[in-house]
């Protein structure tokens, strides 16, 4: 088999596990985080009252926000039939080259990474970051190249000059174009909820497994039940409400409904 038809076969298989393969790759890397030297990030300070660690969480945070934000903005000012959830085949019923698609050919496998980029920052530990980085380029290198070899053979030309022009991953900011979709806020609640609470699962998770790892490198000493109860799993519990509240306006009420053209 011809090198460009593995890619493609392979591209296709990650897209179809595309929403659980990044989950297996953070848990493979869990052995990595757990020899994170957490006593020195608690030791250097900028400040004497601002310790790395908590320089580092901030920065973890933003860059996640920043991810859940190109998201929102990619799925909610999308037409139908340009960007889905679709998992058992590539659909595209046109190709759409405006909005943030006007200046990066896949705005939600960057916003992908920023999430992930941002856990991995929370917890510490700079080789996690570089091999989970390196494993998810080739991750969604592969994904990508199986795409536009579906889009290349759906709109020729139209891809191509569209192609020969936007990055594929880094956007260009100078090239956008407003595209002929407004911000939906209905649109983002009803197909986000479910990334942003996976997102504070996932920060509460790396939050008790360094927790954790910490009392384990010290051997559970002192540890009383109230340390438990971390503010972080109030927040998860809070999330969890909003969204089950969210799901059953979703399936229950037309409150979320909107443009029949966007979903």
């Amino acid at each position: 088999m011809a090198l460009i038809q593995t890619y493609e076969r392979t591209g296709n298989f990650l897209f179809k596990y595309r929403g659980q393969i990044p989950v297996l790759i953070m848990v493979a890397a869990a052995p990595i985080i757990f020899f994170t030297n957490h006593d020195l990030y608690n030791a250097l300070s900028l400040n004497p009252t601002m310790s790395l660690r908590v320089v580092l969480t901030v920065i973890a945070i933003l860059v996640t926000l920043c991810g859940l934000i190109l998201r929102a903005y990619t799925v909610s000012t999308t037409p139908k039939g340009t960007s889905g959830r679709n998992t058992q085949k590539q659909v595209a019923q046109h190709l759409n080259t405006k909005g943030i698609y006007s200046i990066v050919r896949h705005p939600l496998y960057l916003a992908n990474y920023l999430i992930w980029a941002g856990t991995l920052i929370f917890t510490m530990n700079v080789w996690a970051f570089i091999i989970v980085s390196l494993i998810y380029w080739v991750y969604y290198e592969r994904i990508m190249f199986a795409e536009e070899a579906f889009l290349r053979q759906q709109f020729g030309q139209e891809f191509e000059n569209w192609a020969a022009v936007v990055p594929a991953f880094i956007p260009k900011c100078s090239l956008f174009q407003k595209g002929d979709m407004q911000f939906s806020f209905k649109t983002f609640v009803r197909r986000e909820y479910v990334t942003i609470f996976s997102t504070i699962f996932t920060f509460v998770a790396a939050d008790y497994f360094i927790f954790l790892c910490i009392q384990y490198q010290s051997e559970f000493q002192n540890v009383c039940a109230r340390q438990w109860l971390r503010p972080s799993l109030w927040i998860l519990l809070a999330s969890l409400v909003v969204m089950l509240v969210i799901r059953t306006i979703k399936h229950h009420t037309t409150l979320l409904k909107s443009d029949k053209t966007r979903d």
